[in-house]
């Protein structure tokens, strides 16, 4: 997977349109102009419910499929796939990849377990990892069988017969997952990347520290090799911010007010920032997203933290992109 050639993506902030980031029918051209760049192979959508209400992930990616015919359409982090039901969302999404024909990744996540959401649904906050593993499972089943039969500890389906069924064969699965060493300790994140190399079609993470996501990879393979699955192909991605302005403070400035409604207020801390905010001219911009690259980043997804989404787009590509080595040391 060390060798798959970089490919770009852009995370388009749906939440944005709610605190006037941005608006819809910019999202949707940013979403088209992606394409038509020939540089950004996907486009993607950030998703939570009630905790961090945006415009719904699915309906925002069938908007995209709409206006596009090529990008690949995925969803960061379905922070509320621990709440969807398995077979709405199986229904939902392979509705999705039938209308993008075959183009859509779904990235999945436990969510922050933000407790007002989970008992709005009837979730509690530590069935979270067991509801994520079932899904999946119970996914991939839906997608595969012409009958389900599965009994688990959460979902029951016997002898149903579930349309429509995704295009692709299978339909990617990616996990989003970055555990906090500090928090879980190294065998809580080994369990995570036996999850990610057991289960997933593909990782995504958030910044840490190059020779500790080296670590990650490396648990990641040698799992899936215990397992006997193949990961040639598999694809590992950032969700890295970006901020290009020659005036680095002005980029931090506008960055903050993003991460301020984006998130919440202190958050990001001053160490994440480091090593996931590329912000000021494209040099600098350039030194951290090469770093990405250079630590075993397949897939960067991009996001903008501006108002001027496509403005920076353009720059990217002009500026920052003819800065990078996109061969890995």
């Amino acid at each position: 997977m060390r060798n798959l050639p970089v490919k770009w993506g852009l995370s388009l902030p749906n939440r944005g349109v709610l605190f006037g980031l941005t608006k819809i029918d910019t999202i949707l051209d940013a979403a088209r102009l992606a394409e038509q760049s020939g540089v950004f192979e996907s486009v993607w959508f950030g998703d939570s419910f009630i905790h961090k209400p945006r415009i719904e992930s699915i309906v925002m990616l069938s908007a995209a499929a709409a206006r596009t015919a090529k990008v690949r359409l995925g969803v960061i982090c379905m922070a509320s796939f621990p709440v969807r039901h398995p077979v709405l969302t199986a229904i939902q999404w392979a509705s999705l990849d039938q209308l993008s024909k075959g183009r859509t990744i779904l990235g999945v996540c436990i969510g922050g377990g933000h407790e007002g959401e989970l008992r709005a649904f009837g979730v509690k906050r530590d069935e979270r990892v067991g509801r994520l593993t079932e899904g999946i499972e119970l996914l991939r089943q839906i997608w595969s069988d012409d009958e389900v039969n599965h009994r688990g500890k959460y979902y029951t389906l016997e002898g149903y017969r579930i349309v429509p069924k995704p295009v692709q064969k299978p339909c990617p699965i990616w996990i989003a997952v970055t555990p906090d060493r500090a928090v879980v300790g190294d065998k809580g994140i080994e369990v995570a990347m036996k999850r990610v190399a057991t289960l997933a079609d593909g990782f995504i993470t958030m910044p840490v520290p190059h020779d500790d996501f080296r670590r990650r990879l490396d648990l990641i393979e040698k799992f899936a090799r215990e397992h006997g699955r193949d990961i040639s192909n598999f694809e590992v991605s950032i969700h890295g911010m970006v901020n290009i302005n020659d005036d680095r403070r002005a980029a931090c400035e506008e960055a903050m007010y993003y991460f301020n409604n984006y998130y919440a207020p202190g958050y990001p801390s001053e160490e994440l920032l480091k090593i996931w905010l590329a912000h000021g001219p494209p040099e600098e911009c350039a030194r951290l997203i090469q770093g990405w690259i250079d630590m075993g980043i397949t897939t960067p997804v991009l996001r903008f933290t501006s108002r001027n989404q496509i403005g920076q787009m353009e720059r990217f590509i002009k500026d920052v992109l003819p800065l990078l080595r996109l061969n890995r040391p």
